[in-house]
C-alpha cells in the first residue's frame, strides 16, 4: 500500500514545478497614470507606524495617488504616531474609525470605511506590518494592467526569525504553490480555485464596486480569500503573484502570536469540519506518513518524502530563501495539524488586537 503515498506527493511535485516556472512576478515598472488609492487599516500598530509611513511616502511612478490610513480605535499610541509621521506629507489623510456595527468584524469594517472615502480607479490595500519597495505599487499595477486582470495579490516575502515561525510560515506559500495551478486559476470562474493574500492586494475599483466593497465579507475572518471568491463569482479575474522582491512582512514574532493568529482563521480556511478533516488527512499523507513509511523500510516512503521536500524547497527558492526549512516538513505538518484542531476548538474565543474572533 506504500505506493499510495507516491500519488499525492507526485501530484504536488508536478503542480509545484509548473508554478515555479510560470508564477507571475511584478518586475516591470511604468509611470502609472490611473488614480490610485492606497488604504491601510491600523489597530494597535504603534510599532509599525514609522516604517509603514516611510515605505508609503517613498512610492515612485504614481501620477495620482492618495494614502488613506484609518485608526481603528487603537488602544495604544497608533493615532498619535500617525499624526506625527504624516504631518506635512502631501496626499496623506488620517481617518478615525467609527463604532463597529453589528454583523461586521474589525478589519472588514475598517476596510469598508476606507473604501467609502477612496477616490482612485485602483484600490491598493496594505497591512500595517508590510514593507514595500519604492516601486512595489507601480510594478503591481503595471502587471495588473498588462495581464488584463481585475485584482492582483502580490505575496510578500514572509520574514521568519524564530523557530516557531520557520516551522509554520513557509507553509502559507507552499500550500497554494503545491495545490493550485495559478495561471489556470486566474482564468477560472470557479471560486474554489481562488488564491489570495490580503497583506498586499491590488484591485480595480470598478470590480470592487460590483461586490459593494467589503460588504460581502463583512463577517469573514478570512476576508482576503473570501473577497477574491466574491470578485470571481461576479465575473472578475485575478491571481496571486510572487511579490517577494517588492514587499516583505513579519506576520508573527512568537508562538503565542502564531497560535492566536491561526487560531482565529484556520477553521474558516477549510470551510467546514469536513473540509478541515480532508486538509488534515492531506497534510498527514504528504508530511508525516512518508517519514513513517521510510523509517519502517519503505523505499517508496522515502521517495514520497523527498518529492514533498523538493516542493517545499522550490517554494522557498522562488522567494529568495535557502530552502533548508523544507527538511523540517514532517514536524511542520504535525504543528499545522495541531493548529487546525486548535482553531476549531477555540472558534469564537480567540483574542486578537483586543477583540474576540
Amino acid at each position: 500500500m506504500d505506493y499510495l503515498l507516491t500519488i499525492p506527493s507526485s501530484f504536488i511535485l508536478l503542480i509545484s514545478l509548473i508554478n515555479f516556472l510560470t508564477i507571475r512576478t511584478p518586475d516591470k515598472s511604468s509611470q502609472v497614470q490611473e488614480s490610485i488609492s492606497v488604504i491601510v487599516p491600523l489597530r494597535n500598530e504603534a510599532n509599525n507606524v514609522g516604517e509603514l509611513v516611510a515605505s508609503l511616502k517613498d512610492q515612485e511612478n504614481l501620477t495620482h495617488v492618495e494614502f488613506l490610513l484609518l485608526d481603528d480605535n487603537s488602544e495604544d499610541d497608533t493615532l498619535a504616531l500617525l499624526q506625527q509621521h504624516v504631518s506635512g506629507l502631501p496626499n496623506f489623510q488620517i481617518l478615525s474609525g467609527t463604532t463597529l456595527p453589528q454583523g461586521w468584524i474589525g478589519k472588514t469594517w475598517a476596510l469598508q470605511q476606507l473604501f467609502d472615502k477612496s477616490s482612485g480607479e485602483i484600490i491598493v490595500s496594505v497591512d500595517a506590518d508590510v514593507r514595500l519597495a519604492p516601486d512595489a505599487i507601480s510594478k503591481s499595477v503595471t502587471l495588473l494592467k498588462n495581464a488584463q486582470l481585475d485584482f492582483l495579490s502580490p505575496y510578500p516575502k514572509q520574514v521568519a526569525l524564530s523557530w516557531s515561525e520557520k516551522l509554520i510560515q513557509p507553509l502559507l506559500q507552499w500550500s497554494w504553490m503545491s495545490t493550485v495551478i495559478l495561471r489556470v486559476a486566474e482564468k477560472s470562474s470557479l471560486a474554489s480555485t481562488v488564491v489570495a493574500n490580503g497583506q498586499f492586494f491590488v484591485v480595480r475599483k470598478a470590480a470592487l464596486d460590483q461586490v459593494s466593497g467589503y460588504d460581502s465579507v463583512r463577517n469573514k475572518v478570512l476576508d482576503d480569500v473570501e473577497l477574491a471568491r466574491s470578485l470571481v463569482k461576479n465575473g472578475s479575474h485575478g491571481c496571486v503573484a510572487n511579490g517577494a522582491t517588492i514587499a516583505s512582512t513579519r506576520m508573527y514574532s512568537s508562538w503565542v502570536e502564531i497560535q492566536a493568529g491561526y487560531g482565529k482563521s484556520l477553521h474558516a480556511a477549510f470551510g467546514s469540519v469536513f473540509g478541515s478533516a480532508i486538509a488534515i488527512i492531506f497534510v498527514f499523507l504528504t508530511g508525516i506518513a512518508p517519514l513513517i513509511a521510510g523509517i519502517t523500510g519503505s523505499y517508496l516512503g522515502w521517495y514520497a518524502l523527498a518529492a514533498v521536500t523538493l516542493t517545499r524547497a522550490m517554494s522557498a527558492i522562488k522567494v529568495g530563501k535557502s530552502g533548508l526549512d523544507a527538511f523540517l516538513h514532517p514536524l511542520s505538518s504535525a504543528v499545522l495539524i495541531y493548529l487546525i484542531i486548535y482553531s476549531w476548538m477555540m472558534r469564537g474565543q480567540v483574542q486578537w488586537k483586543g477583540r474576540t474572533l
